[in-house]
């Protein structure tokens, strides 16, 4: 899957940041571009891992009913 990555010059560290644009909870850093995208890979990963987590969490013990929905901007 792709995901869209914002980055950004950090101009009081220096280097880079860069957050998520589909999943505002994975940000990181990186002194280079090339840096920042294998630490991007990395935050994006442990961000679906901890939301497959708490998931399992909020499901545990319950009968959910799965659907799909289409939506269209």
């Amino acid at each position: 899957m792709e995901y869209s990555v914002i980055i950004l010059k950090d101009t009081k560290e220096g280097g880079y940041i860069g957050m998520c644009k589909e999943l505002p909870e994975a940000k990181t850093q990186g002194e280079t571009v090339d840096e920042l995208i294998e630490n991007m890979k990395d935050a994006i990963r442990l961000t679906l891992e901890v939301r497959k987590e708490d998931q399992a969490r909020r499901l545990a013990g319950r009968r959910p009913i799965y659907r799909k929905v289409r939506v269209t901007a």
